[in-house]
């Protein structure tokens, strides 16, 4: 066991990489309110107060447009902006009331999101 601890890491480029395509798994939460944009226009969620259209609105620019300019690499810091605040208002204002199971998986994307935010998307 001691070779293992005496590996060097590859690249920590290489981790950012696949830290931002693990965060192109958001695209599934995104596209189908994307395509659907007018069927959940009515029915969407207002959690903070703003209206439905425009909460749909934000979220969708947040889960599928920011996700894009994420995975490309573009503008990353910039756009994480949007889905901390996203997950954030999911975890404490949407699902609030729920348990930890049902948040699972916007705490994993909200720290997903903040450790590229601390890092930066990295040089691939």
């Amino acid at each position: 066991m001691k070779w293992l601890y005496q590996v060097k890491p590859v690249s920590p480029d290489l981790g950012f990489l696949m830290m931002r395509l693990a965060a192109a798994f958001m695209l599934f939460h995104g596209t189908p309110k994307l395509l659907g944009f007018t069927e959940r226009m009515e029915k969407f969620p207002d959690p903070i107060g703003i209206g439905t259209v425009p909460s749909l609105v934000l979220c969708v620019f947040a889960e599928f447009f920011c996700t894009v300019f994420i995975v490309l690499g573009l503008f990353t810091r910039v756009m994480l902006v949007p889905l901390l605040i996203n997950m954030t208002v999911v975890i404490f204002i949407v699902h609030a009331a729920d348990p930890l199971a049902e948040k699972e998986m916007a705490f994993m994307y909200l720290f997903l999101y903040l450790g590229l935010f601390f890092t930066g998307p990295g040089k691939y």
